[in-house]
This record gives C-alpha cells, structure tokens and sequence, in this order.
C-alpha cells in the first residue's frame, strides 16, 4: 500500500542518479540544431546558496524545454576555482588547525588546497543532485582544466595581439595576507571620519589666492597643479594662472577638470601625482592620450591607465 504522504526520499534519492546512468541528460543523443548554456560556475569556496538555485533552476527549465523541441540541447556543468576566495578559506582552515600557510612549501599547500576543491566540489554535486538540474556531467570543467587554462591564455594573447587589451601600470588593492593584488569588488571599503585643513595657495601675479580644503596635507609638496572645474563660476576665470605652492615656493598652474566637485570643500583640488588617488591617475592618463593624439604618438606598454 501507498504511504499517505509522499515521502520524497523513497522516490528522488535514486532518481537523479538513474537518469544519469541512462545518458537523459547527455547531448548527442538525437541530430537536432546544437543549444548550449554554460552553467555559471560556483566557486568552491563553499556550499551554495539561495541565489544558485534560483538561478540554475531558471536555466534548468530553460534547457528541458529545448530537449522537447528538439534541439540536441547541452548544458555544460563547471566550477570556478575561485584563486584569492579559496587561498583565504584554505588558509584559515591551515590556522585553525595551527599551521602557519606561509611556513609550507608549495607542494604541501597545493595538495590541502586540492583536498579543499575534492571536498567542496561534492558538496555542490549533492545539491545539483538535490535539484535535479539536467547537467551533462561528461563534458564537465573547472577552471584550472589543462585545456580551459589554454583557452584562457589563447584568448588574452589573440586580444592583445590585436590591440584589444594591453599591459600598463595601474593602482591596485594589495592584501598583505595573502599577498596578491585585488579587485575592486573584493574589497570591503570602510569610511574614516578625518579633518579638512585649508591651504592659501596665492596667486603668482596678485594678492589673491585659492583656499585648498584638503585631508591630506603631507602630500602638498608633491603638487603639480591646483584644479578646478571648469563648470564652476567661481574659479573657472583663474583656469591657465599661477599659484605659488607654499613653502616649496613653486610656481604651479590652475587648470580645469571636472573631477573636482564645486559641492565638496571649497570646490579647488590640489593635484599630485603620487600614484595613490585614481581619480588624479585618470586624470593624468587623459591628459596623457591628449598629448599622444595631438603629437600622434603610437601608444607604448607600460603606460599609466
């Protein structure tokens, strides 16, 4: 006799696992027109979440009914190796269980660090499986694979090659645990109340001046210009003057750019180039491709951008 409730476990537990047995959710098993989607690959930092199942659900769906119509339909499973993500958990792990991950040698923390992706890599199978996503698992990969690697570096050779993409220097975000650079969306800002000071910069040719409201007054003897925005009403007619940097006694020029906000301190930005500020980075790299197009000079590598 039937239980009065369904017990999902009795049905699906060996379901997902028949189905991949008997190729359902292999491609080639008609001649239809090729559909493809990549799943985006989960990191293997850890388990996934809510987001992951909506998401591959709706591709799941997406894919199934590309079967019924015919189409000899492909979904390509993955993960991504996550490199700085899983470095930080396998690191963390190594002091938890009181190893110094510096103090190993490579071989040594690429083998916990596989170990890690073994581990993490079953747990994210077990809840595809619980879903019942419709993966082809033949044609699995994860992002360190011998041949997807080659792919990747194919790829970034052929753009720059072709112009496309360059190498130059640029600002970046270092971790000094893991000592690797970062990207933007890695780090976690975190306002700092501080203190404006105000500077006289005086006029070379008047008794006026500009007052320079600024939280990082040690780097004034590195200034190479006063900027102000060239939409601002009350400065925009000093634009091409002098101003004498105090104590230095150098004569530098007021120019115009828009990254200086009329709203904030008193609308005149001190300018220095000391590879700290992006903003001024762009600022000098516009000022840089300007030059090169009016003197028409080729772009070279290592360029600030």
């Amino acid at each position: 006799m039937l239980d009065k409730k369904y017990n999902p476990k009795e049905v699906e537990e060996n379901a997902y696992e028949t189905w991949k047995e008997k190729g359902y959710f292999a491609s080639g098993r008609n001649n239809g027109k090729p559909f493809c989607i990549v799943i985006p690959p989960p990191n293997v930092t850890g388990k996934l979440h809510l987001g992951h199942a909506w998401d591959t659900s709706i591709q799941d769906i997406m894919i199934r009914y590309k079967r019924m119509q015919g189409f000899d339909a492909l979904w390509v499973p993955g993960m991504d190796h996550a490199g700085i993500a899983t470095q930080a958990k396998v690191d963390k792990k190594l002091r938890e269980e009181g190893i110094d991950p510096r103090s190993m040698k490579r071989g040594e923390w690429l083998k916990v660090a596989w170990e890690w992706k073994e581990e993490y890599a079953l747990n994210i199978h077990n809840q595809w499986a619980k879903l019942g996503l419709s993966l082809d698992y033949n044609k699995e990969r994860f992002t360190l694979d011998e041949g997807l690697s080659k792919a990747v570096r194919t790829v970034f050779v052929r753009l720059y090659e072709e112009g496309l993409i360059y190498r130059g220097e640029r600002m970046i975000n270092w971790d000094p645990m893991a000592k690797t650079a970062l990207s933007n969306e890695e780090v976690i800002y975190k306002d700092v109340e501080g203190a404006f000071y105000h500077i006289k910069y005086p006029f070379v040719d008047s008794d006026e001046y500009l007052d320079i409201a600024t939280t990082r007054p040690e780097t004034m003897f590195g200034d190479t210009a006063v900027a102000v925005n060239p939409n601002d009403e009350r400065y925009k007619k000093y634009i091409g003057k002098k101003v004498i940097l105090p104590i230095v006694n150098r004569e530098i020029p007021v120019i115009g750019d828009e990254h200086a906000d009329p709203e904030k301190g008193t609308g005149v930005v001190k300018t220095t180039p000391d590879g700290t500020n992006p903003v001024i980075i762009r600022v000098i790299k516009d000022i840089v491709m300007a030059v090169n197009s009016i003197f028409n000079i080729k772009r070279k590598e290592n360029v600030v951008c």
